[in-house]
């Protein structure tokens, strides 16, 4: 043996190209493995290869005169014991002293020749340094900088323009502001809030985006409100991007198939079509749990469950992200919970069935996992419950809140919907046009995930990184998940699909849009790319790692660049069409300086989102609101006050205890509450002043 103070001071030894990406040097020796599971330890030379997935796999392990099993085999591989499973669990690698990269156990880094950033980050000993050339880094700001690109002009005028349109993003606005608002004044008023006057439950109306309550708290009134929207639409891209990037480093893929992914996820051209729909948009969550729940249970794709490699932390930080995913609203996260327990119990089922039938060498789980899952499970079950409570209370409250199977039919999409981009897609709106034309409501029925996506989708399926047995569920995960998309439109109209979920699962009752399930169609599919792609960048650096040295640094960066033809496809089918981002209208007055309650004139669902917006400048209570439904005693009072103002209309505004009527001139001229700007109002007992475009009605108690 060579002392270890030897090898230290002897040059490293040059390894090929090849046994770098993963590949077996001509010189590596294996050792065959006796029935205990060792071997004795083997002479020097023992070569160390890495995958281009980033995960490094030792030739020969030395542990006193012994051999760790063949950790290819997963059948045969030394699961170390309980004890050896917990230190690792406490953040600490197998055998050493010194803790674990918490970013890197995603992705170790790779043991390549380093580039010139490399090379002066390494030399450098800076922390700093160090730092910023971290892959999760370099993720992280290049998912926020590719959204600020891809979701352009969004941040161009961030505090008087929104985008897509000025109806369901000022909705938005006002959910975000209102809980900042209210969890900081008075939290238990969080659910009844002051639109939609005297109905309780309010907040519940529609998706409450509750999660980005903090955003909520910083700043206030209505121009705050929009700058705030503007800020999350853009982080909620790079979310969605880097959650995927992240989901797929776990799972064993490399950089450029996890940065595929990420671009599937967060770009796919159907997303278009909801750019006003913020709860729909935000999905980033779901891939960044299901990422962390997969580190912290040692689980990938590539190498299955590998306990030396569990992290309780990373579970607990996993159910923490899935709650909050859910606290966003349920449109997403009511698929999302059935998803998760789905998961939990075949999880538990297969690794039971490993236990006992198939691992000859036992895998421990752990007490610290179990109570990590405990614990999340838990925290995510009480997040869930408090989410559903209010919503449970309108549709007591409100039966009409129900989507009726007749409503879950008209947004059902057909299967040619999957083939049909929406109109804003730069590269394929204006080639749809005649085919989107055709559905009954296009803007939920046109769900292009990308013609690039699927055509590395199925690639995926013959080439990839991912073992034959994961291609194939995740295969049978995207004609699973769109059959349930298509609604009443799947299979014995929707009979064994999505209706037979709307029947039976608590919670989809609530849901008016199947195609939403596209967020796991195209998850699937983004994972198929990823492997797909990977493979073919794997390919890729073999190519030129088998060319002379000299020739290595001519065309590593060629073949580089080749590798990322699927991304760049991928991206240019998520470029939406150049277009204005609207103006937001500006509040015509003062709304803390007006009595509450209030009625503001004309009243419909779309144009009370603008006052809910205006509304954020001190929160009065107002009978205006705009949401996913209309509650019946609502719409009752939207056709009374057509007639305001009379002694029927003074009367029932008396009762409800209103105190101030606002009518917009320009927007009631010529319409059904135009009788509202100069009707004669003596005898009524209430006064009438003229504010420029804003006409004021006093109704005295």
């Amino acid at each position: 043996m060579v002392p270890a103070a030897a090898t230290a001071a002897s040059p490293p030894a040059k390894k090929s190209p090849r046994s770098r990406r993963g590949k077996k040097s001509d010189d590596v020796k294996t050792t065959e493995v006796g029935p205990a599971g060792v071997a004795p330890a083997k002479a020097d030379g023992a070569a160390t290869e890495t995958s281009e997935a980033g995960d490094t796999k030792t030739g020969d392990t030395k542990t006193g005169g012994t051999k760790t099993a063949d950790e290819s085999d997963p059948d045969r591989k030394d699961a170390k014991g309980e004890a050896d499973g917990e230190d690792a669990e406490d953040g600490k690698e197998a055998g050493s002293s010194e803790p674990a990269d918490p970013f890197g156990a995603f992705a170790p880094e790779p043991e390549l020749v380093p580039g010139r950033v490399g090379r002066v980050t390494r030399t450098s000993g800076s922390a700093v340094a160090r730092f910023f050339a971290h892959e999760w880094t370099l993720a992280a700001i290049g998912s926020v900088l590719l959204a600020i690109l891809m979701t352009w002009p969004a941040v161009l005028h961030p505090a008087t323009t929104i985008p897509q349109d000025i109806w369901d993003p000022t909705l938005q606005a006002w959910q975000m502001s209102w809980a900042g608002h209210i969890l900081t004044t008075d939290p238990l008023q969080l659910w009844h809030a002051n639109a939609f006057y005297p109905d309780q439950y309010s907040y519940a109306f529609s998706d409450t985006l509750l999660g980005y309550a903090p955003a909520g708290m910083i700043g206030s009134g209505p121009e705050a409100a929009i700058v705030r929207y503007n800020i999350v639409f853009v982080f909620i891209f790079a979310f969605a991007f880097f959650g995927a990037y992240a989901l797929v480093r776990q799972l064993g893929a490399g950089r450029t198939g996890a940065a595929v992914a990420g671009a599937a996820f967060a770009y796919a051209p159907w997303r278009l079509g909801q750019a006003g729909h913020l709860h729909v948009l935000s999905i980033g969550g779901i891939a960044l749990s299901l990422a962390m729940l997969a580190r912290g249970h040692g689980f990938s794709f590539t190498k299955g469950y590998e306990p030396e490699k569990r992290r309780w932390g990373w579970v607990v930080g996993g159910w923490a992200v899935a709650a909050w995913q859910v606290s966003l609203g349920f449109g997403i996260g009511m698929p999302f919970i059935y998803a998760l327990l789905f998961i939990v119990l075949i999880t538990a089922i297969v690794w039971f069935y490993k236990q006992i039938f198939r691992w000859a060498v036992r895998r421990p789980f752990g007490w610290k996992l179990f109570f990590a899952n405990l614990g999340g499970g838990l925290l995510f079950t009480a997040v869930s419950g408090m989410m559903a409570y209010p919503y449970l209370q309108v549709l007591k409250l409100h039966p009409e809140g129900k989507r009726e199977e007749s409503i879950i039919s008209l947004f059902s999409p057909p299967l040619k919907g999957f083939f049909i981009s929406p109109p804003e897609s730069w590269l394929w709106g204006d080639a749809y046009a005649n085919a989107r034309s055709t559905l009954g409501w296009a803007p939920e029925m046109a769900l292009l995930p990308g013609f690039f996506l699927y055509g590395l989708a199925f690639a995926g399926l013959f080439v990839s990184v991912w073992k034959l047995k994961h291609r194939i569920w995740l295969g049978v995960g995207v004609v699973i998940t769109a059959m349930l998309a298509m609604g009443s439109n799947g299979p014995g109209h929707g009979d064994w699909g999505y209706m037979a979920l709307y029947r039976v699962l608590p919670g989809f009752e609530g849901i008016r849009t199947s195609g939403r399930l596209m967020v796991w169609v195209t998850l699937f599919l983004a994972l198929l790319a990823a492997g797909a792609v990977s493979a073919f960048a794997d390919r890729a650096v073999e190519l030129f790692a088998d060319q002379t040295q000299s020739d290595v640094g001519d065309r590593a960066g060629v073949w580089r660049l080749i590798t990322l033809i699927p991304l760049v496809l991928v991206l240019a089918e998520g470029i939406h069409k150049p277009g204005p981002n609207p103006e937001v209208p500006v509040s015509p007055v003062a709304m803390s300086t007006l009595q509450a309650p209030l009625m503001v004139l004309p009243t419909h669902e779309l144009l009370d989102m603008n006052v809910m917006l205006w509304s954020t400048d001190g929160f009065p209570k107002m009978v205006n609101g705009g949401s996913g439904f209309t509650p019946d005693d609502q719409q009752i009072m939207r056709l009374n006050m057509q007639q305001f103002p009379d002694a029927a209309t003074v009367a029932q505004l008396r009762e409800l205890n209103i105190h101030t009527v606002v009518v917009l001139r320009d927007r009631a001229q010529g319409g059904e509450y135009a009788k509202a700007i100069d009707a004669p109002i003596d005898g009524l007992g209430i006064s009438r002043t003229e504010q420029g475009n804003v006409i004021l009605y006093k109704i005295d108690g």
